[in-house]
């Protein structure tokens, strides 16, 4: 059995209907991350499993143990869940050591010690102990929140946008070291973040969330290489849709090119294709070439916006110092193995 199972799990405010039937699962260790934008209800669900917010549907189970259900709510106390939350939520009058020594009060004075040495050496500032909150910056905050969240050894771990608060540069880098941690605890955990890069540098499983659905709940390379809704496409990476005909041998008639296709669509059906910029190579030896219609300087890349014979248009990336101008023409060359395609309704 998992460590954590959500069973169509539905929540609703008035008439409102914030949760519609989720499922999902994290083995023991696994790291899951709900990703979506703000009011797709990802921060309800996270909620739920803490126990801070009734379901009106579905269950909850932490192991075997049900925590909720229509007609039972644990106690948010009881759950052995631990809770790392945006603005870190340390006590500002307490030391770095009373802090973690917070959840741990049961344990006796030489027990507390060993595992607060023991956790801060883990999120590597073995030096802190007797520093305040204030004193620390905003990465170090939030390490020292992990570190409290840890300490009782809780059988679920979980994130509510963690490094909402930190600037961009750090936010990619912590996730990492948040991972390397957490793994090492061997704690199952599930985070939420309207962030793509912290949801692929810290989880095994990354959930899409959209008016309060779960669209796909999978691997992040399967979420980017295999999305199963055309919301997934449009918002994982820099895409954009062209139009294009199914034909037989499953290929796709596109104003980009004969594109292939693993899809199962009949002969003649309209479909959106999608176009990653990592679907394009800048190639000046190419016989194909289109427009340049705007760029967009990236300090390492250009993004070139290239317009396409119907006018349409596709986005490619390609080094600095290929400096070319607007209104000229970009040769361009296809990789991808396969398109991935929606029928259009």
């Amino acid at each position: 059995m998992p460590e954590l199972l959500v069973q169509e799990v539905s929540s609703s405010y008035g008439k409102i209907k914030i949760l519609d039937q989720i499922s999902l699962s994290l083995q023991k260790g696994e790291i899951g991350c709900l990703l979506g934008s703000s009011g797709c209800g990802k921060t309800t669900l996270l909620r739920s499993i803490a126990g801070l917010q009734a379901i009106s549907d579905g269950k909850i189970y932490l192991k075997d143990t049900l925590l909720s259900s229509k007609i039972k709510q644990t106690a948010t106390e009881l759950r052995n869940i631990g809770m790392v939350f945006q603005d870190y939520a340390l006590f500002p009058h307490l030391t770095v050591k009373q802090n973690i020594a917070f959840g741990i009060s049961n344990l006796n004075k030489g027990e507390q010690q060993k595992r607060i040495v023991e956790l801060l050496e883990l999120i590597n500032l073995p030096n802190i102990a007797k520093r305040y909150p204030h004193q620390l910056s905003g990465g170090q905050q939030q390490r020292v929140a992990l570190a409290r969240s840890l300490a009782p050894k809780p059988k679920l771990l979980l994130m509510d946008e963690p490094f909402s608060g930190l600037d961009i540069e750090l936010r990619e880098s912590l996730a990492k070291e948040i991972r390397k941690i957490i793994k090492s605890e061997n704690i199952t955990s599930l985070m939420v973040t309207h962030n793509q890069n912290e949801a692929y540098a810290i989880s095994d499983t990354i959930g899409i969330m959209k008016d309060g659905k779960l669209l796909q709940w999978a691997p992040p390379f399967t979420i980017y290489h295999q999305p199963t809704h055309p919301f997934i496409a449009s918002f994982i990476g820099q895409g954009v849709f062209i139009n294009g005909t199914f034909t037989k041998h499953k290929q796709i008639n596109t104003a980009l090119g004969i594109l292939n296709s693993n899809n199962d669509f009949k002969d003649g059906d309209e479909v959106s294709v999608l176009i990653r910029p990592d679907d394009i190579i800048h190639d000046d030896d190419s016989k194909i070439s289109f427009k340049i219609i705007n760029k967009d300087f990236r300090g390492s890349h250009y993004i070139f916006t290239l317009l396409l014979p119907n006018k349409e248009h596709i986005i490619c990336l390609s080094q600095s110092h290929n400096g070319h101008d607007i209104g000229s023409q970009l040769g361009i060359k296809i990789k991808m193995d396969h398109a991935i395609c929606f029928k259009n309704c």
